[in-house]
């Protein structure tokens, strides 16, 4: 295992712990600090770097801790830092493509209390809410300032996200706590706006708990949910006035092998026309699970071309995480 990484000491976002209500402050005391270390040569390396650092939530009184998966993914070691300071070993457990949640285990007692989980589907837009990273005084008082769908540039889709404003710096894997100290959601992107007019700018984007129990259980016990594991075709994609543009397209990926390029529009897929991330990334899980063959047709240099893409698994060239 790698040396443990330096501890170093927080700076305090807000000082006013004593002005929460004893249930977020019981809350606080299971945050964690994380932080990953990845193979250089991992394939998502040259995306999210070889080392992240971010956030986790303990949910149970053994050591299970939920976080973000991104920063887990491929992970070779993983220390968590306790609110006194404590650092612990741990293991990735488990990550969950659709979701984008993770799970990790920490391999020595953690000794902090469960955090209990709430129910994102019954927060309303305006309810006053706690964001807290690792560290018991990092956390800021925010509200939820919308609800809605949210696709990502990665092949990444969530039907109701939750978006918060003011927007915490230090975002990834951090606890969402409603009033009522309950988790309701964990900390994934900073994003310049939510939509609309009149929602604030400068919002943190929060994947919903309610995705979290379904799939509890399976996580725990085989790393996956037992589900066709979606098709992906290694794409980035940006969506700009009804049109869906190829930014990138990932190294090894099934998209390259097609010849899908930088600068292609997105214009079907299949039968169905395509003028937004979400009607793309539907538009190719519809087609079937991961290995189904995915015609798309782009518009390069104004021309029509149809590209037939062999999809794979999203996690087909993972780094599988060692056991300690």
């Amino acid at each position: 295992m790698a040396d443990k990484p330096r501890r170093e000491a927080a700076t305090p976002l807000r000082p006013e712990v004593e002005d929460l209500n004893a249930e977020i402050r019981r809350s606080l005391d299971s945050v964690v600090s994380l932080q990953a270390e990845i193979p250089e040569d991992a394939f998502t390396a040259p995306i999210l770097g070889v080392k992240r650092a971010g956030s986790g939530v303990a949910i149970d009184d053994d050591g299970l801790v939920l976080t973000i998966g991104y920063l887990v993914t491929e992970a070779e070691t993983i220390w968590l830092t306790a609110p006194g300071g404590r650092l612990v070993p741990a293991h990735p457990l488990a990550i969950d493509q659709e979701s984008g949640l993770g799970l990790v285990q920490a391999l020595d007692r953690l000794s902090l209390p469960a955090v209990p989980l709430g129910r994102s589907q019954e927060t309303q837009i305006g309810d006053p809410v706690v964001i807290a990273s690792g560290g018991r005084r990092q956390f800021v008082q925010a509200r939820i300032v919308a609800k809605h769908e949210f696709a990502g540039y990665w092949e990444y889709l969530l039907d109701d996200a939750i978006f918060t404003a003011p927007a915490h710096p230090f975002w990834g894997g951090a606890g969402l706590f409603g009033a009522d100290g309950r988790l309701v959601g964990v900390g994934s992107l900073h994003v310049e706006s939510a939509g609309g007019p009149d929602i604030p700018t400068d919002v943190n984007m929060i994947v919903p708990i309610d995705l979290l129990p379904p799939l509890l259980a399976q996580l725990r016990t085989s790393g996956r949910f037992d589900r066709p594991a979606r098709p992906w075709i290694g794409v980035y994609c940006a969506e700009s006035e009804g049109r869906v543009v190829i930014a990138g397209v990932s190294e090894r990926s099934p998209a390259g092998s097609a010849g899908l390029r930088r600068g292609d529009i997105v214009a079907a897929v299949g039968d169905a026309v395509v003028g937004s991330l979400a009607e793309f990334y539907r538009g190719m899980w519809a087609r079937g699970p991961a290995g189904v063959e995915i015609p798309i047709e782009v518009v390069r240099d104004g021309r029509s071309v149809w590209v037939r893409v062999r999809s794979v698994e999203r996690s087909a060239n993972f780094k599988r995480p060692r056991l300690h």
